[in-house]
């Protein structure tokens, strides 16, 4: 008995360190004082490409290889946007997963043809050890994202 009540409390410390160090500033930050709805930018992207975007919601993914981007959930149901960060420059830590964030960065548009699509996911696919099928790609994508600049974890 006593043996499981210390390995509980191990455990329980382990979680503990393993969110320390991940609340906090990276990059440039947060300034924007409005938050933008991810859907917002979902439903009218037209307006928002190129400008910059203060937005938030739970970390849901992150770069296990280099931390160098981040899904962030939407205010809707089963959306999610990626935050792209220059490599180096900001590395998100995998136990940032769960947490809320706040995140600033200009909106893009990435347009893909059938092949770089498939590239993609198949590299996406690799990076998480998956099997991927090509032939689940039917065509070109355009998808949205944001190039991060900086973000506040909490």
């Amino acid at each position: 008995m006593r043996v499981l009540c210390l390995a509980v409390m191990l455990f329980a410390v382990s979680l503990v360190n393993a969110s320390a160090g991940v609340e906090g500033s990276y990059g440039h930050g947060v300034t924007l004082p409005e938050v933008t709805p991810v859907s917002a930018i979902f439903d009218a992207p037209q307006n928002y490409v190129g400008k910059r975007v203060l937005i938030e919601g739970m970390i849901v993914d992150v770069c296990t290889s280099r931390g160098c981007w981040i899904f962030i959930s939407g205010d809707r149901p089963y959306e999610k946007i990626r935050v792209k960060v220059t490599d180096g420059e900001i590395v998100f830590p995998v136990a940032a997963q769960g947490h809320l964030a706040q995140v600033e960065g200009i909106v893009q548009e990435l347009r893909r043809s059938k092949q770089d699509v498939i590239n993609w996911k198949r590299h996406l696919a690799e990076e998480r050890g998956e099997e991927f099928d090509p032939s689940t790609v039917t065509g070109p994508e355009v998808t949205y994202r944001l190039r991060g600049l900086g973000a506040v974890i909490r």
